[in-house]
């Protein structure tokens, strides 16, 4: 008889637990969450607060292994999440400076004289590219000065047989001379000579990239320089610099003659 008693109490305070929770969700709250259950399901803390509360009432000897799934999951969308992201992220990059190089040889296509050509560089391009200097090193084997050169500007640099080779090799761990590439991004070298003047103590960070001006021609060498240290770094690509020097070459064919 007593068993009996306990037992209606128990059930009597279980239909009252229920009745307690249905009248915390009614009205239009519940009708709402009954029509569109993945209100709750597309919530990542109302599902998490659930599966901690399912857990609780399970007691804390039983492993909810679909908890646990979940929560690797969770793991894996959050990583590839971050990817996605990151991907995006690149590309936009990527895409804003195609279309920056695009622009810059458009500039570059305009000048009808060599002598505006330069100053195009110096000005409009440089500002299209977000650097602080632009020089084009042309070498030559003369050793007199023509002073024809001079009225040119500091974007035009005359140096000496076999100044960029040197100038665009990059040292090893070890202090040897590495390979030689026709890009190379890396810190301004103060123990270097002086390429832009006196901006040079500005400069952190350069591009320099390889000119072949034909067959018979000495080589030629095209340097961005810019005041931040991030902007050209050894870690970056350099496709957009390579399309950047190959249509400088053709447009420099064209001036030389």
């Amino acid at each position: 008889m007593g068993s009996e008693m306990a037992e209606q109490r128990s059930g009597a305070e279980d239909r009252a637990e229920v009745a307690e929770s249905d009248a915390a969700i009614t009205g239009a709250l519940r009708a709402q969450l009954i029509e569109t259950p993945e209100l709750i399901l597309e919530d990542r803390d109302l599902m998490r607060a659930l599966i901690a509360a399912n857990e609780r009432a399970m007691g804390h000897n039983i492993v909810d292994l679909r908890g646990v799934a979940m929560e690797r999951l969770e793991a894996r969308l959050d990583r590839l999440e971050d990817t996605h992201r990151s991907v995006i992220a690149a590309a936009y990059d990527n895409l804003a400076g195609t279309n920056q190089i695009h622009r810059a040889v458009l500039s570059m296509l305009e000048p009808l004289t060599f002598p505006d050509f330069l100053a195009n560089l110096s000005s409009e391009v440089a500002q299209i590219l977000r650097v602080d200097a632009v020089r084009l090193v042309l070498e030559t084997r003369e050793t007199a000065e023509d002073p024809a050169l001079r009225r040119l500007g500091e974007t035009l640099q005359v140096v000496p047989a076999g100044f960029n080779d040197g100038y665009m090799a990059s040292l090893r761990s070890d202090g040897r001379p590495g390979p030689q590439r026709a890009v190379v991004l890396r810190p301004v070298q103060p123990h270097l000579p002086d390429l832009y003047g006196q901006t040079d103590t500005e400069l952190r960070s350069e591009a320099l990239m390889r000119l072949d001006l034909g067959k018979g021609r000495l080589p030629g060498m095209l340097a961005l320089a810019s005041a931040d240290p991030q902007q050209f770094r050894p870690s970056q690509g350099s496709d957009l610099l390579a399309f950047l020097a190959g249509a400088f070459e053709r447009q420099m064919r064209r001036w030389l003659g």
